[in-house]
């Protein structure tokens, strides 16, 4: 087709002009087209007893964790549990799946299952052993800040308040202090800022208090809060003990040498955190009893680690108790590390052994062969009379020998308690 001139190019150039539209009746000249009208198909009805497409397996796969956690529709849950009869991967996974979601209900009382932590700690470094663990000498202050943080998870907000009698010994009577629940643990922070402060960490009474007697530094920090404690005080004490655990874990193996200064006397850190366990034990008995809560002893090893060292520390007790006028003078005085007079203490049950007492001097070495006195008590109950609660008189013991020793002891064990 070419323009006026003949031109091809000229036709190309040239403006387009709308024609008029067709009139209703030029329609039909339109459906003469040569290509067949499309028309559109029925709509079906579904059929209700037709069975549903197979959801595919990826598809089903990323439901098995709702599916765990019951949030599929019913027929989701259907079609997941059909796919679990016949694909053992999946399987396996949900049953993974289900169990996880059994540990994520909310926080309750741990009388329900108190054997869950150790399980999932053994599991856990069963498949993977700690690059860092705890040091064994650790481990009673570990157990025994977490079973008594537990518990204080467990109590209500009034309960912080329960009124809490701390019982100690003091020369040939029991003393005793009226405090709250929230009160306790300030005390157990106060003191345990000592090991604290011996590590180089924060001490909680801030710096220049010095190394004074546990007593002395808990009337500081009572007395220095604005109000009476209450459970706020929670959150400084656990992470005072999860920087302890953390400090002595990640430290060189002299760590456990370090001395830790309580004012009038000292021990090695081994040997803090052995009696930071204790106290940290009965301390949470006295708060159970406070508020009604059931609460176990210490495990068997743990527990006879903190006979052993009330053992050890009879010895001095028993001198210093001497040169106070309140003891029987030494009956037979022998060279350091030499063996001499003793009195053999049995301790029955959980955690218990063999010790002997030596009587007429710190330094001398108890001997079962020069044993001139024999008691035998409860593990339980002999902590318990080492932590003051029980009176030297009231020890249900059973008692041989030399009277006198068997008195000097049992008082020497309870001059071991203090706040």
């Amino acid at each position: 087709m070419t323009g006026a001139n003949g031109d091809p190019e000229e036709v190309a150039r040239a403006p387009w002009i709308p024609g008029p539209r067709p009139a209703a009746d030029d329609h039909a000249d339109l459906t003469s087209s040569p290509f067949p009208a499309v028309q559109p198909e029925p709509e079906r009805e579904p059929d209700p007893k037709a069975e549903p497409e197979p959801l595919p397996h990826r598809v089903l796969k990323s439901l098995l964790g709702a599916w765990a956690l019951s949030a599929c529709s019913a027929e989701e849950t259907q079609a997941v549990e059909a796919h679990l009869t016949e694909c053992a991967p999946c399987a396996d996974e949900a049953l993974r799946l289900r169990d996880a979601v059994g540990l994520l209900h909310a926080e309750r009382d741990l009388d329900l299952d108190p054997l869950l932590r150790s399980r999932v700690l053994e599991n856990c470094l069963g498949r993977r052993p700690a690059r860092i663990p705890v040091p064994t000498w650790a481990t009673p202050y570990d157990a025994e800040t977490a079973r008594l943080d537990a518990l204080l998870r467990d109590i209500g907000e009034s309960e912080w308040h329960a009124p809490v009698r701390l019982k100690w010994f003091e020369g040939e009577r029991r003393v005793n202090r009226k405090t709250t629940v929230a009160g306790v643990i300030g005390h157990l922070l106060a003191v345990d800022g000592l090991v604290a402060a011996s590590l180089g960490l924060d001490d909680p009474l801030g710096a220049g208090v010095g190394e004074m007697p546990p007593t002395e530094r808990t009337e500081i920090y009572w007395n220095g809060a604005s109000r009476p404690p209450t459970r706020a005080v929670r959150e400084p004490w656990r992470d005072q003990s999860h920087a302890l655990i953390r400090t002595v874990s990640f430290a060189g193996r002299g760590v456990a040498d370090l001395t830790v200064t309580y004012g009038d006397f000292a021990l090695p850190l081994r040997d803090s955190l052995l009696e930071r366990a204790f106290e940290c034990w009965l301390h949470a008995d006295d708060i159970a009893n406070a508020v009604a809560y059931p609460y176990e002893p210490p495990s068997g090893a743990h527990l006879h680690g903190m006979i052993d060292l009330a053992a050890r520390l009879l010895p001095a007790a028993l001198a210093g108790r001497r040169r106070a006028g309140l003891a029987g003078p030494p009956r037979e005085l022998v060279t350091a590390g030499a063996p001499g007079r003793s009195l053999h203490l049995e301790i029955e049950g959980a955690g218990g052994g063999h010790w002997y007492i030596a009587l007429d001097s710190p330094a001398a070495l108890g001997s079962r062969e020069h044993a001139v006195a024999q008691v035998a008590m409860d593990g339980v109950e002999f902590c318990q009379l080492v932590a003051g609660h029980v009176p030297p008189e009231e020890a249900a013991a059973g008692q041989d020998g030399d009277r006198e020793a068997i008195r000097d002891v049992l008082f020497a064990a309870a001059t071991l308690s203090r706040m």
